[in-house]
């Protein structure tokens, strides 16, 4: 069955929403201020406490500095790392030796099979195919068929177009922040929306 993250979360309501609804994963954006999303590591703490034992908190970072993203996994506030700027595999191995036991997700943006071969070769635990540093917009999902190691999809998705996703491309999990928001909040029946068309299949 394909997994589902909601990211973005910033307000408790968007906590108290996500744990009655019960997504895989939850995503909390830290330390990135360019993103009306974005909390601090304190206030990421204080959500994840919110956060049911049953959905996994996941910290999206930005080139965060490393000592930042291991002190959030050791604190208990996120259990992966996922890494959306310009972090190459230096960045990967110094995380891993800083923070043992943390997962570790590389978002690319998916613009060409080159893209494709990129994120292929990526050491990561997961790698993230999306269109770009959230923009809420869709990619071209034919440049997918080749991808050949499990991968999240990102990008554009709703839960009217989460059934095609899921049938067409079988990604391990999806990815959804804007598309479950009305007017850069999040949802709740939009998030129920998508969480249940992840998982009919």
């Amino acid at each position: 069955m394909t997994k589902i993250k909601i990211c973005g979360l910033y307000r408790p309501e968007d906590v108290r929403y996500v744990n009655e609804v019960k997504p895989d994963f939850a995503g909390f954006v830290i330390e990135f201020p360019k993103s009306h999303r974005n909390v601090s590591s304190r206030r990421a703490h204080e959500l994840c406490l919110r956060l049911s034992r049953d959905i996994v908190p996941v910290g999206v970072f930005v080139d965060c500095p490393i000592d930042t993203v291991a002190d959030l996994y050791f604190s208990g506030t996120v259990k992966i790392a996922q890494l959306h700027g310009d972090e190459d595999e230096e960045y990967i191995a110094a995380l891993r030796r800083a923070a043992p036991g943390c997962a570790v997700w590389k978002a690319f943006h998916i613009r060409a099979p080159r893209d494709i071969l990129e994120a292929e070769r990526s050491s990561a635990d997961l790698v993230l195919l999306d269109n770009g540093q959230g923009t809420g917009e869709s990619f071209d999902w034919s440049l997918l068929s080749s991808v050949r190691r499990d991968y999240i999809l990102a990008g554009g998705l709703t839960p009217e177009t989460i059934p095609e996703a899921v049938r067409t491309l079988r990604p391990w999990a999806v990815d959804l922040s804007s598309g479950v928001e009305t007017d850069k909040t999040k949802d709740k029946s939009k998030i129920m929306a998508a969480v249940s068309a992840a998982r009919k299949d």
